[in-house]
């Protein structure tokens, strides 16, 4: 039988190292914290701290339980492997690799989140796609990067509110609005924001040329009660209905009452078309608007405003924090971290995890 006591002897060293650096005893004492508020009486007469109380503890006890589980799996795979090896039988090896290999990845998976250090990074993410230089195919190629993040957040089993699409005069979108629901949905995309680069033979060219277009993803991290950190004045908005309209009515019900509202003192702009009543299309634009104030005034108070959302530059040549280039050639390169990859359809079908998990390890290398 082949010997795993190395493969195990690192196992049982990362496994430590994870329960450190997720902190562990302190997540058991804030489980014992939560659990006893869960059981209080009346905890449901204020239901928003209900919901805030119950989320975490979901949270803090699905680590506990990780953590914890992974010892007995370490454990038992211990065990296992000393008695295989004093009885000589092989026929336990392929279960003891095939445990190996998964408290491998699953450490690997702990490990990341040591990646995580921004206040909200646990956060749902709001997220904007805007259009820029390249006219038809940077508005085409907009569509193009919604599609990829939409499937991006489906393989990570995310939860996504399509809030406003605007679609482009000839084919593709000008600007879509969403959120993504999901822990650590902010702190992956956060690394995303940015101008990307698209170089292709235009569909829209008739000489079948090179085109290159450039679009962009922004994202804030959203929380339900963010009007709590900002006061938002009637009188300093502008709110304007209009009637929604989707690209082929593929993303959002087509309805008479999308609002936009525009925050006249700092100029944001946010719009929602995809509620069923104007009500409640203007109630979930304040929410957006209140997050992306929330984040204006978070990032003022730190004074770290390049360092936290980058420079902000035109949607154009020279900008880009990433380029997809489908001919003469086939890449995709980060021009951050110059993780690259030749399988840019994969990329295209929402294939970034490696992306962004590079950028974390980037921004944590740069921050040193």
């Amino acid at each position: 039988m082949r010997d795993l006591s190395d493969d195990l002897g690192a196992l049982a060293k990362r496994l430590p190292e994870a329960e450190r650096y997720l902190d562990l005893a302190g997540r058991r004492a804030r489980l014992a914290e939560l659990e006893e508020e869960a059981s209080r009486a009346g905890l449901w007469d204020d239901p928003d701290r209900a919901r805030i109380v119950t989320t975490e503890l979901s949270r803090v006890k699905d680590d506990v339980d990780e953590l914890e589980g992974l010892r007995r799996r370490l454990s038992d795979a211990e065990t296992l492997h000393e008695l295989a090896r004093e009885e000589a039988d092989e026929s336990v090896e392929p279960e003891l690799a095939q445990a190996v290999a998964e408290l491998d990845r699953r450490l690997d998976q702990l490990e990341l989140r040591s990646l995580f250090s921004g206040e909200h990074d646990e956060r749902d993410a709001v997220c904007e796609i805007h259009s820029g230089a390249g006219g038809t195919d940077s508005q085409d190629w907009a569509e193009m990067l919604l599609r990829m993040y939409l499937r991006w957040a489906e393989r990570k089993g995310f939860a996504v509110e399509l809030d406003e699409v605007s679609p482009g005069q000839e084919a593709g979108i000008t600007s879509a609005t969403f959120i993504v629901r999901g822990r650590y949905a902010y702190g992956l995309l956060s690394g995303e924001r940015g101008v990307h680069r698209l170089v292709r033979i235009s569909p829209f060219d008739a000489n079948a040329r090179r085109h290159t277009g450039f679009s962009s993803f922004d994202c804030v991290p959203f929380l339900e009660d963010a009007t709590d950190e900002v006061e938002i004045d009637e009188k300093d908005l502008r709110i304007d209905t209009y009637r929604s309209s989707g690209a082929g009515g593929q993303h959002v019900n087509v309805t008479d009452s999308a609002v936009r509202i525009t925050h006249l003192p700092t100029g944001i702009v946010v719009s929602c078309q995809n509620e069923r009543s104007q009500h409640q299309n203007k109630a979930r634009a304040l929410q957006i608007l209140a997050a992306k104030l929330a984040e204006r005034q978070r990032e003022e108070r730190r004074r770290e405003l390049e360092a936290l959302a980058g420079e902000q530059r035109d949607v154009a040549w020279g900008s880009q924090i990433r380029s997809y280039v489908l001919a003469p050639y086939q890449l995709v390169k980060d021009v951050r971290t110059e993780h690259e990859t030749g399988n840019v359809q994969a990329v295209l079908d929402g294939d970034l995890d490696e992306f962004m998990e590079d950028y974390l390890r980037w921004r944590r290398s740069s921050a040193a």
